[in-house]
């Protein structure tokens, strides 16, 4: 790592050296910016060592597992012996780490000054490391997000997804609270790994921010793998003893497993890091900034998971180079929160970008929508590979697609073509014009536009 000591002024300075922080440092040097980077843990931040990377990894061992029991059905005489997960936590650890040094190479060949320790803003151009003053013309708080607890005391059999991934045996049951993204990915790994599994949803539905049409489908799939939930009450407490642990409903009702994870979402981390001091705005811990990232306070900008909206790490490695290019004066494209595409890696997993059909009813008005559903069983690949579900696209009367969702095993690959398609505003017409390739899951992407132009093909 660079000597940090020798240089304490920079072009721009950094608090935070996640997904967000270490993108906006890699596009400032390249802008030619002198950069420093402050991260108190390690580079990477939550989506490399407790988030994205992790969990998908452990969501590819899930997957394996099911195919090794289910072998049978493709004239494949294999059976599941047993889940070794310390191997499991191997396999994990060295992807991660592998990850890790990339990083940590990258930064340092592209000469990012990678400062360690904790920081704090202490004035409107410096920030303060474990008592060593740093000076930036430019300051952007990158400082990320935790898992929220809901006042819950996390120890014992009560988990977050940090000691979930870390757990060294399986248990035979768990409570999940929370059936967003994280709840269902963890209660889709751990089914597949032989757990009992009950997950605890308040909102009257799983994936509550997904189109109706997902939900139902991921509710039956679930319904189909055995995976419990209980939707529409909260939970009011949660009691653990040396056997087991407790959770009492908001309707009487306790469910009992032998660990709870708490998967109720990510809160931000602004709490006596200097902030409101420099008179930045905070409201229920997040930084509120204009639509261009900046908090209105001298050159301070925020970016990822501590800025209200959707927390992802490909928003935040977005608002990194965003902010970069920014104070370079580029004039970059805001990508509303809604045009983001989103992947939840359960099985069958989901993929959304734009409006679901409510709230593009609500934007454009009910009388301006159409949409489509495709059944993935007209689509070859999807057989082959013994998945079910769906992709839904919505449109405005006679104007672009404005939605694009599906749910189905490996739908998640097929966001890449459903985000441009959104964000370039394309007409069905248009898409519907374009050769996918056969048989592949992304012919119904294809199929779903031409149901949508008015002339489907298969349907």
């Amino acid at each position: 790592m660079a000597d940090s000591a020798a240089t304490q002024e920079f072009d721009v300075l950094i608090l935070g050296g996640g997904s967000a922080g270490y993108s906006a440092a890699l596009r400032a040097i390249q802008l030619g910016y002198t950069v420093g980077l402050i991260e108190k843990e390690k580079l990477g931040g939550t989506c490399l060592h407790t988030g994205c990377i992790p969990t998908k990894a452990y969501l590819h061992a899930a997957e394996l597992a099911e195919n090794a029991r289910e072998g049978a059905k493709y004239g494949i005489n294999s059976s599941l012996e047993s889940i070794d997960l310390a191997g499991v936590r191997k396999y994990k650890e060295g992807i991660v780490a592998g990850k890790y040094k990339g990083l940590q190479g990258l930064l340092k060949m592209k000469k990012v000054n990678v400062i360690t320790g904790n920081g704090r803003l202490v004035s409107q151009d410096s920030i303060d490391v474990d008592g060593t003053v740093y000076k930036g013309k430019y300051i952007i708080l990158a400082t990320g997000s935790t898992s929220k607890t809901m006042g819950l005391e996390i120890g014992g059999r009560v988990l977050t997804s940090t000691e979930a991934l870390n757990m060294e045996d399986l248990p035979k049951s768990a409570i999940v609270l929370g059936g967003g993204v994280i709840g269902v990915e963890f209660a889709s790994v751990w089914k597949s790994f032989g757990v009992d599994v009950t997950i605890v949803e308040g909102l009257p539905s799983l994936v509550p921010n997904e189109d109706p049409a997902i939900i139902k489908n991921l509710e039956r799939a679930f319904k189909k793998r055995g995976i419990k939930f209980n939707t529409g009450v909260f939970f009011e407490k949660v009691e653990q003893d040396a056997n087991g642990a407790k959770v009492s409903l908001a309707d009487g009702k306790v469910l009992e497993a032998e660990i709870v994870l708490v998967a109720v979402g990510r809160g931000p981390v602004t709490e006596g890091l200097g902030f409101e001091e420099q008179g930045i705005t905070i409201d229920r811990g997040f930084v509120i900034t204009n639509e261009r990232l900046h908090t209105g306070v001298g050159n301070i900008y925020a970016i990822g998971d501590i800025v209200p909206g959707v927390q992802l790490a490909h928003r935040g490695y977005q608002h990194g180079r965003f902010v970069a290019e920014e104070i370079h004066g580029l004039k970059p494209t805001i990508v509303e929160d809604i045009n983001i595409p989103k992947v939840t890696f359960c099985e069958p997993e989901i993929a959304s970008v734009g409006y679901s059909e409510p709230k593009a009813k609500e934007k454009f008005g009910a009388d301006q929508i159409e949409t489509t559903e495709y059944n993935l069983a007209g689509n070859g690949k999807s057989s082959i590979l013994g998945t079910s579900g769906i992709i839904k696209m919505v449109r405005v009367k006679n104007g672009p697609i404005v939605g694009v969702h599906g749910i189905g095993g490996r739908i998640g690959e097929q966001i890449g073509e459903a985000q441009l398609i959104v964000n370039w505003e394309a007409y069905p017409e248009d898409v519907s014009q374009l050769i996918h390739a056969h048989p592949t899951q992304n012919e119904s992407i294809g199929e779903a536009a031409m149901a949508l132009a008015g002339a489907p093909l298969h349907g």
